[in-house]
């Protein structure tokens, strides 16, 4: 038995030894690895034959806490699972560089000596009894057997027998309403398993119980004691109530489970798992476990921790925490000049770009307006027609300008050739495009309001004398009525124009655009991106009038004055070259289909052959046509495979009407799979084994174009965030990361350097990859993916979590059994029961500041690039929370978003 002793070990005071698990004759469980025993000194009074306290340590990388304490004869080693302690304090000490092991272990040691005196000398003989274990070495198995998620049974009881009264029928409560009563509506399987565990332990027959034993249910389900808990759990799976549970019985609970997590790929696997739980619990094949197998089972530690660690203890982290609390600063002038500036620091690309927009426009406004002032028709129309040609000609400039955030090609070759993006906002381009648009929508109000409510009705009201300047513009007669301004080319092109515009602008608003109005039936068709689509190509009417409007002007005659051409030229002949690369390109470059999978989820993915000279960066997207669905849209995709691949791939998910007719299309060509191949449907062509083709349709692709995710690689660490189908872009970019730090690796071996754009122009180091998806059949769209990055990353460079949120929260005793199946699958096969990857998934959502602030500690003073694509509505917490961390810690979070 091998024994350590303190430095302290001196005349009159307590000597502790450590004593390896191994000279145990029985095994220790769960994370207990060292055992102490405490000698008491010769002056205290001996009890008995007792002469040592046998303690057991948990000890870990940072902290050290007492698992049990017993009696125990000299030369004795006795299993420590008989009984456990209550934790009484964690020490922390932060590790100093060049310490070593030996070093760290003694002074754990010596911190907790004077802790463990004082307890041994409070040690009275064992007491056969269960201990208080909340705090205990199990104390994370209690996290994982909680029935609810408050513990204060007292006071989550009035809102029970709320509940009661309001569910109850002639003063009892039906079994299928219990889960609605305590609070696992969505659960109702799982409730229904519970209650029948409780009622069993009660030999209460009938599926109805009166308030007074719904009041013993919620004691015990509320019970916070670890003891309570795992009987309640154990009562569930025992159905004949023997005190023990077979095979079949553990089977049932993991169906009722995996059916209350969503899960049904485990659902389908349940007898495995069964078998596989028996397999861990039953050694010895007695066709059975007892309640303490089973706490066996549960007090093996979690395994959920990211891969790498901080290195920091948490002490660091909780003053981490106390720093990024808000405090209001009492002086208000101080409190907004540091709003302001936190504000222009996070936005100054945007407020430069904004204030020089409204600077022109305000400018073209004035011009015009001055101009106007000084000719012979302000003194009939007065201010009014002063006011609608400077509103005309901010609209003008408008018009032309909208057309440049919306040329990709261009806004692509400048993000990528020039060193504008350091000062030019190009992820803003479609918000750009918006806040034009509100102001062309403000222009047109201006313009056409104050032509018919002021100025107009002035013309018509004005005197002959006072009309005979207006002739040379007018005509010889004055007009008499508002029909003379309309039937004029000036006024009908200015009606349809207006008209053109209110119904692009309506639909798309996001209402329309995103199909969240419930119209009747034969308006349906006006919601949806389609509608969307379709409309705003309704601009190319639009701008042919615009031209005619601009030429037939009343008040200006000469050729030169007239400026709407000057202005509209060059844009249009931009856009419109753009237009014609995309179809040229499209049509000269064409691609073949490789493979197709239709993926639960209603995803599916695409392989095409790389066009000759196709080059992109990992983050771009593509335009992808296909004529079967229509011969006229274009829908962006993210490029999921990486730019050293021989092929490109997309991963479309049905989310509209489009989408929708192309999975269809695809879905008819398609087979389920055969020999182990991913996807519910699925055809592949392989050229080089001349194997028939199937019937694909005909696919156009153009592109590629910029997108926020590819300058991940200005920095050295990024934290990427993918929601759902968002994961598309972050997918081809881990590809890419691990391709790089392959190449880099034989850079070093052999000193060459054969990059199709050099590896030592690669930066990024280091990548935290979170997708958080809500059903479990979304892990197949990139399972392969995960599970080549996971083998290929030897270095540990690139930490992958999967979070699917369809799964309760750990520490809720509807998971409590998935993740025991987890951490033994995981441990056993290296395989991973959710995801079914190499990748061990996490339940929930993310404790987002937590993984911000687990990136601050282990990267200070490094600015860390932060990339999310998904729906709008994680973007604000993220966006905040890169900001606080910026603001208050050394390490700096640049956000970059990507909003579908």
């Amino acid at each position: 038995m091998q024994r350590m002793a303190t430095d302290d070990a001196r005349a009159g005071e307590h000597q502790l030894s450590i004593v390896d698990s191994d000279g145990c004759s029985g095994p220790l469980s769960g994370p207990l690895n060292k055992r102490a025993r405490f000698n008491l000194p010769e002056a205290a009074p001996a009890r008995d034959d007792q002469m040592y306290v046998e303690i057991t340590l948990d000890v870990r990388e940072d902290s050290m806490g007492v698992h049990s304490v017993k009696a125990a004869r000299d030369g004795e080693c006795e299993d420590p699972e008989v009984t456990l302690l209550k934790k009484k304090k964690t020490l922390e000490k932060k590790a100093s560089f060049g310490s070593t092991a030996i070093k760290s272990a003694s002074s754990r040691i010596r911190q907790v000596s004077h802790e463990l005196r004082r307890l041994a000398s409070m040690t009275k003989k064992p007491s056969p009894g269960l201990m208080d274990r909340s705090r205990s070495a199990a104390a994370h198995a209690l996290l994982g057997l909680k029935f609810i998620s408050k513990t204060d049974g007292s006071a989550g009881w009035p809102a029970i027998e709320k509940k009661f009264d309001e569910l109850a029928v002639d003063g009892a409560l039906h079994r299928a309403l219990f889960g609605q009563c305590i609070g696992m509506k969505e659960s109702k399987e799982f409730a229904g398993e519970l209650f029948d565990g409780l009622a069993r332990k009660r030999n209460i027959i009938g599926n109805s119980i009166t308030k007074s034993e719904l009041r013993e249910f919620w004691d015990q389900i509320s019970d916070p004691s670890f003891d309570s808990r795992l009987q309640t759990f154990f009562d569930m799976v025992d159905k004949n109530a023997d005190g023990r549970i077979n095979e079949e019985e553990v089977k049932e609970i993991i169906l009722v489970s995996a059916s209350a997590n969503k899960l049904s790929k485990i659902q389908e696997q349940a007898e495995e798992y069964a078998r596989l739980i028996m397999e861990e619990l039953d050694p010895n094949n007695l066709g059975y476990v007892e309640i303490y197998n089973l706490e066996t089972l549960l007090l093996q530690a979690p395994n959920q921790t990211a891969r790498g660690g901080t290195g920091n203890s948490r002490n660091l982290s909780h003053m981490l925490s106390q720093k990024l609390k808000p405090t209001l600063e009492p002086n208000p002038m101080k409190r907004y000049y540091q709003r302001g500036r936190y504000f222009m620091e996070d936005n100054w690309k945007r407020a430069w770009v904004l204030a020089l927009w409204l600077f022109i426009c305000f400018a073209l406004f004035t011009w015009k307006f001055i101009q106007y002032r000084r000719r012979a028709v302000y003194h009939i129309m007065g201010y009014c027609v002063c006011t609608a040609k400077g509103a005309a000609e901010t609209l003008k400039f408008n018009m032309a300008l909208i057309l440049l955030p919306v040329c990709r090609n261009t806004i692509t070759w400048l993000r990528n050739k020039t060193k504008l993006s350091f000062i030019v906002p190009f992820d803003d381009n479609l918000n750009f495009h918006k806040v034009i648009a509100a102001g062309i929508a403000v222009g047109v109000a201006v313009h056409g309001i104050v032509h018919l409510t002021c100025d107009f009705p002035r013309l018509l009201h004005a005197s002959d004398q006072e009309y005979i300047p207006m002739k040379p513009y007018f005509g010889e007669t004055r007009p008499d009525n508002f029909w003379w301004f309309v039937k004029g080319t000036e006024g009908w092109t200015g009606i349809i124009m207006v008209i053109l515009m209110f119904i692009a602008f309506t639909l798309a608003m996001p209402w329309f655009r995103r199909g969240r109005l419930n119209l009747p039936g034969p308006f349906r068709r006006l919601t949806g991106f389609n509608a969307f689509w379709y409309s705003h190509h309704l601009f190319v009417i639009v701008y042919v009038l615009l031209f005619v409007h601009g030429f037939f002007l009343y008040l200006t005659h000469k050729w030169y004055k007239k400026t709407t051409w000057m202005y509209l030229s060059v844009p249009v002949i931009l856009y419109g070259s753009e237009r014609l690369i995309r179809a040229l390109r499209s049509s000269v470059r064409p691609v073949r289909i490789l493979k197709v999978a239709v993926y639960s989820g209603n995803v599916l993915a695409l392989h095409v052959s790389k066009p000759h000279g196709f080059k992109y960066r990992s983050g771009q997207y593509i335009f992808v046509n296909c004529a079967a669905v229509s011969p006229f849209e274009w829908h962006p995709f993210s490029i999921t495979s990486a730019p050293q691949d021989d092929y490109l791939s997309v991963h479309i998910r049905t989310l509209g009407d489009w989408t929708r007719q192309l999975r269809a299309v695809f879905s008819e060509v398609c087979q389920p799979p055969t020999g182990g191949k991913s996807g519910l449907l699925r055809a592949d062509y392989d050229h080089r084994a001349n194997s028939p083709c199937p019937n694909f349709p005909r696919v156009l692709i153009d592109g590629p174009y910029g997108a926020p995710a590819q300058d991940y690689e200005k920095y050295e660490v990024v934290l990427l965030v993918g929601l759902g189908i968002g994961a598309t872009p972050f997918i081809s970019i881990l590809k890419d990361i691990v391709n790089n730090m392959k190449l880099l690796d034989s850079e070093h071996t052999n000193t060459s350097t054969t990059n199709h754009r050099g590896s030592r122009s690669f930066k990024t180091r280091r990548a935290y990859f979170y997708w958080v998806t809500r059903e479990q059949g979304s892990f197949d769209w990139f399972k392969g993916v995960m599970n080549e990055v996971a083998e290929a990353d030897k270095k540990g460079a690139i930490e992958l979590h999967n979070y699917c949120t369809s799964v309760y929260e750990e520490g809720d005793a509807r998971s409590a059994l998935i993740a025991m199946l987890q951490s033994l699958n995981h441990a056993k096969h290296g395989v991973d029961i959710v995801s079914g990857t190499r990748v061990k998934s996490h339940f929930a959502r993310p404790d987002w500041r937590h993984v911000y602030k687990r990136i601050a500690l282990a990267h200070r003073d490094q600015r860390i690039g932060v990339f999310y694509c998904g729906a709008a509505g994680l973007t604000k917490e993220l966006h905040q929370l890169a900001l606080d961390f910026s603001r208050k810690t050394s390490t700096k979070f640049d956000f970059h978003k990507e909003n579908f």
